[in-house]
């Protein structure tokens, strides 16, 4: 899996994949296409074998049945039989004809069966919930050392800093000059299978826009040779405008000029304001639910052509440059009732720099701006940077999966702002006389709204239920710095990524007093257009572990003290390796396109566009042509449907009440998230760096079985608490090797070997 790397060198991270910098000769679409083609070609997603697919199913759901039976529910062996036979049944009957229409629509799609027809529309476009929290991801990027501390520090005053635009402007260059590099670049053959999977993946990324409408939502086309092709929006105070940022070959701009641009739109915002002009927060709507969001889209543009042609420069645009007026305080959100140790903030004080207060604030502003202000949550890429600098990004997640833009932002940020590169080594102050701006309109253009009561009235009702979802979620962060992957792949000789998703099983089950469905998200990159799988990290090996720890208790402290438990922590080591080597091994059929969950979504998606009267055989002559899943659907009273899927352990084995993804080691990365898929679970994504991990959680305030809070201590116990098993567990006659393999950095668990951090999103 790729790592990015901490070292701060110019084009490392795109050297690592073996790609060019940019032609300084115009782009040749043509001529690209001809390269591209003499690249490695990454293979299809294959369709997965039926048989494996059950079984692994089938393994799935044991963890749950032992545990029903332990507590007095049904007896496992009588449940499973059942299961079985089910899933005999559908195997040798009508899932063999599912299995057929599966590899037929694998067969007419261009790239493959599963991204081309179901996963995007089925994951993310149909979903009618608000973006907001619940579906857009999130980062937030450590300071600038550059910038003068009195900036950093931030105010509780209004307006816009000098230092905020240079800083926006060379962030915005940075992430502008990656997209030249890929999607200007005239690939060998050497180019990896990394470097084509990224290339593909930047590709999606820029220039598009979830387009609301009636039932599942649409990506608007990208259009290369669009007049806002080149341009970014930019949102300030509401008002929104088009900044061209790029020339036509793609290669941005000079720093300099789009600092200029950009501070010509801010004194122009300055002075609407100051005539007595508001902007409209049409911006707002696309906080709100789909269906809502769809039906005040569609009268927007029965307004006026003025909207039409606004929401077309929004959608062609490359991306989102959001500038807050202030700077986000720790009042600003809400925060749980049992504080933590950061000084204590209050309406006349700002929170000290680096503060769980001041990153808590600067974490939930960049994905949830108070009242869903300031920010088009439609977008694939927003980047926003608050008064005081602080900078971060969010974006709808449909186009690609957050790894991508993770590595991205990851060179936007990794160089701070290099003063060599503009006429002063400081920013001017913001005058409305200045010179520079006088040819008013080079460069940018503003986006105009023609509103009614209608839509005003519905800005300020989304407004309302945007800000509920805000008080709502409860983000935090946790920085665990006792170890890293150094510790656990030399001296444990353990995978980290599956020895972290072993410690939030066992935070979880002392924090509930059962198991739960959780989904890690493994990568699918090494197929054409592949996105994601799942990785059930609940297994009958977890299950066991984390049963046995539980009756261990909270050991990494009562070790030290010499306090007796029911099992010795030595005993437990044997059963944590058990259950890594399993998760390991589901995680590797997952990456290589035999995971279970994205299979089973089609067979029974193929099985619903069956008519009921269809025999349960391949050779019946109805069962010829092609799937309806792109035809017309069939009704409800229609729907065919089987045992294996209608079971309520189908179910509840898909009920993510954990969520994880990790990424990689993140050193320029605060903070990263999602939101809880469930309102009493928990969202997580990791970052395993070499010497520490940090855990990125969100979780709902209205749950009484949730808390970010406690669940971080959960979480910090059982790392201690794994730790000290791996230290119980190996044995003393090993020492030498041990000291031998840490200073080596080997790592390998049961012949298999882990790369340092994962990188999953």
């Amino acid at each position: 899996m790729a790592m990015i790397s901490r070292t701060p060198l110019r084009g490392h991270i795109l050297s690592r994949y073996r790609l060019k910098p940019p032609p300084k000769t115009p782009f040749v679409r043509s001529s690209r296409c001809a390269a591209l083609s003499t690249m490695v070609k990454l293979p299809r997603l294959p369709v997965p074998d039926l048989r494996k697919t059950l079984d692994g199913y089938l393994q799935s759901i044991q963890p749950f049945l032992r545990e029903d039976e332990a507590h007095g529910h049904s007896l496992f062996d009588e449940s499973y039989v059942k299961r079985v036979q089910w899933a005999d049944d559908f195997e040798k009957g009508i899932g063999r004809l599912c299995q057929q229409k599966l590899h037929e629509l694998d067969a007419r799609s261009p790239r493959n069966w599963l991204e081309d027809n179901i996963w995007t529309h089925f994951a993310y476009l149909s979903w009618r919930a608000p973006l907001l929290i619940n579906s857009n991801w999130w980062l937030t990027f450590t300071n600038d050392s550059s910038i003068p501390d009195s900036v950093l520090r931030g105010d509780t005053k209004s307006g816009i800093e000098p230092w905020q635009v240079r800083r926006a402007a060379c962030i915005l260059h940075r992430v502008l000059d990656w997209r030249a590099r890929m999607l200007n670049q005239h690939p060998d053959p050497d180019t990896t299978r990394t470097g084509v999977w990224l290339l593909k993946s930047t590709e999606k990324m820029f220039n598009t826009c979830r387009l609301p409408r009636a039932g599942a939502d649409v990506l608007a086309t990208r259009n290369p040779v669009s007049e806002h092709a080149q341009d970014v929006m930019l949102m300030l105070h509401d008002f929104v405008y088009t900044v061209r940022v790029c020339q036509d070959d793609r290669t941005p701009l000079p720093v300099q000029i789009i600092e200029d641009r950009v501070r010509a739109v801010v004194l122009d915002v300055l002075k609407r304001i100051e005539a007595g002009e508001s902007a409209v927060a049409v911006g707002v709507l696309t906080s709100d639910d789909r269906d809502r969001w769809t039906e005040n889209y569609k009268h927007l543009l029965s307004l006026s052509p003025t909207n039409a042609s606004t929401f077309r420069a929004i959608n062609e645009s490359i991306m989102v440059l959001s500038l807050d007026h202030y700077t986000a305080m720790p009042w600003h959100y809400p925060t749980p009732s049992s504080s933590s140790s950061s000084p204590k903030s209050s309406h006349s004080s700002v929170p000290v720099l680096d503060s769980d207060a001041e990153t808590h604030a600067h974490l939930h502003n960049t994905r949830s701006p108070p009242q869903a202000r300031n920010r088009w949550f439609d977008k694939s890429l927003t980047l926003s940077v608050e008064r005081n600098t602080r900078a971060g990004a969010m974006g709808e997640h449909s186009p690609v999966d957050a790894l991508v833009p993770s590595i991205v932002f990851d060179y936007g940020v990794v160089d701070g702002i290099d003063s060599s590169t503009f006429s002063e080594p400081e920013p001017l102050p913001l005058d409305l006389k200045e010179t520079r701006v006088g040819d008013a309109g080079e460069g940018w253009t503003r986006l105009d709204w023609v509103t009614d009561e209608r839509i005003n009235g519905q800005i300020k009702e989304a407004e309302g239920r945007a800000q509920t979802l805000i008080d709502n979620s409860e983000a935090g962060v946790l920085e665990f710095g006792e170890y890293g992957a150094d510790w656990m792949a030399s001296f444990a000789s353990l995978p980290p990524d599956a020895y972290t998703q072993l410690a939030l099983q066992l935070a979880w089950y002392r924090s509930r007093g059962v198991i739960t469905a959780t989904y890690e998200t493994v990568l699918t990159r090494m197929f054409d257009s592949g996105r994601t799988e799942c990785a059930r990290s609940a297994s009958v090996e977890a299950r066991d572990f984390v049963e046995a720890a539980k009756k261990w208790g909270r050991g990494a402290g009562c070790i030290a003290k010499g306090v007796q438990h029911k099992v010795e922590p030595r005993a437990l080591f044997p059963l944590l390796k058990r259950a890594i080597q399993t998760h390991s091994r589901r995680t590797r059929e997952a990456a290589v396109g035999r995971g279970i969950d994205r299979h089973l979504l089609g067979l029974k998606l193929m099985l619903e566009e069956l008519p009921p009267d269809t025999p349960s055989s391949l050779d019946s002559p109805s069962t010829s042509g092609s799937s309806r899943l792109t035809s017309t659907p069939a009704t409800p009273q229609e729907i065919r449907t089987h045992p294996l899927f209608t079971d309520p352990l189908f179910v509840r084995s898909q009920e993510w009440k954990l969520s994880t993804s990790a990424l990689s080691a993140g050193y320029h990365f605060r903070g990263t998230g999602f939101g809880a898929v469930f309102p009493d679970g928990y969202g997580i994504n990791y970052l395993i760096a070499p010497d520490r991990i940090r855990f990125c959680i969100e979780s709902k305030f209205s749950s009484p079985l949730t808390s970010t809070s406690k669940f971080k201590q959960y979480i910090e116990d059982a790392l201690l608490d794994l730790r000290a098993i791996c230290e119980a567990g190996l044995d003393p006659a090993d020492e030498p090797e041990l000291k031998n393999r840490q200073a080596t950095g080997k790592e390998a668990v049961g012949g298999v070997v882990d790369v340092r951090v994962q990188a999953r999103l």
